[in-house]
């Protein structure tokens, strides 16, 4: 099994949690690490054990060493950020969302193609256990038709304008942050919508504190999506079928749980990945590579087009701009 040298780009709450993941791969190497403040670099460098870091992210592109880069930058970065990377011949993975636009996702998309090179976005849930195992009761039949979905991301963040997610300059806001999670499951599970009704309740900076969307389906069925940093609604994607309910939600401590819920039986059954699960998401790219692939059918970049090309269209329909990206 070949052993790949990874880099990371930033250093960041959600880069300590993709370190810690790749710990627990047995080929992957903790090579580079690479941030604008070498101090910070060489904190996490030596907290986690890399071999190397760098005070610029360019200085991290040039060494040769380096294959695979995660991309933990603000959304707002993404794109620049991973054309850099492509640029210098590394593979990417990238944080969600992988870019602002659908625009930005193209380009990105393109540039890798030509390029012969590795990009997935990071969206998490698909790799974890607990909708894994939903996924195979759905296809299963046992549930009957999935006739309707909701899904909720929400969590308390008061109202600062100095953090990220209220900072429009950085792709602040719920819907991208975290209410990209439920969209995400709806065209997973349901596909495209056929229209899109969306509102925001938008902060003083003009990024969304809270989105609530309702999806339509070509074939009647309906699904609906809510994110925000208002409340501590929670983590939870409720699949509507025929026969049944499946219910996934997760906890405080990431401890994830399906509920699956038939007329005379109700089962719960509870998921704790080490590393909060991190580490699938990286083990589905070497394994890509291995087998000389440069795209993932977990999560190919059509899907994060099509992902990218939705939220576009519930910003539109809700009335978040972000100045400069949305021309």
């Amino acid at each position: 099994m070949k052993a790949y040298n990874w880099g990371i780009l930033g250093t960041g709450n959600i880069a300590h949690k993709f370190a810690r993941a790749l710990m627990l791969l047995d080929n992957a190497n903790l090579y580079a690490v690479g941030s604008r403040d070498a101090g910070r670099a060489a904190d996490f460098a030596s907290e986690f054990g890399f071999n190397r870091y760098y005070g610029s992210y360019e200085e991290m592109m040039a060494d040769p060493g380096v294959e695979v880069i995660y991309i933990s930058s603000p959304h707002s970065h993404h794109l620049e950020h991973t054309l850099l990377a492509l640029r210098n011949g590394k593979h990417v993975l990238c944080e969600k969302p992988m870019s602002i636009t659908a625009k930005e996702s193209i380009r990105m998309a393109e540039e890798a193609r030509s390029r012969g090179l590795f990009l997935m976005e990071a969206l998490w849930p698909p790799f974890q256990p607990s909708y894994q195992k939903a996924a195979e009761i759905l296809d299963s039949g046992r549930m009957g038709r999935l006739l309707h979905m909701r899904g909720k991301f929400a969590f308390e963040s008061p109202y600062d304008p100095e953090l990220r997610t209220y900072s429009l300059a950085l792709g602040g806001g719920s819907l991208l942050d975290i209410g990209i999670y439920p969209v995400m499951d709806i065209l997973r599970y349901m596909g495209e919508p056929e229209s899109v009704v969306a509102s925001s309740v938008l902060s003083p900076t003009g990024a969304d504190e809270s989105t609530s969307v309702i999806f339509r389906f070509s074939d009647g069925r309906m699904a609906e999506a809510y994110s925000s940093f208002a409340n501590m609604a929670g983590v939870s994607t409720e699949f509507n079928c025929e026969k049944g309910n499946l219910i996934l939600t997760r906890g405080r401590d990431r401890t994830q749980h399906l509920i699956i819920e038939l007329p005379n039986d109700t089962d719960d059954r509870i998921f704790t990945p080490p590393a909060q699960g991190y580490q699938y998401e990286a083990a589905e790219v070497m394994s890509c590579l291995d087998r000389g692939q440069t795209e993932s059918a977990v999560v190919p970049l059509s899907f994060s087009i099509t992902l990218a090309k939705v939220l576009d269209l519930v910003r539109t329909r809700a009335g978040i701009r972000y100045p400069g990206r949305d021309s």
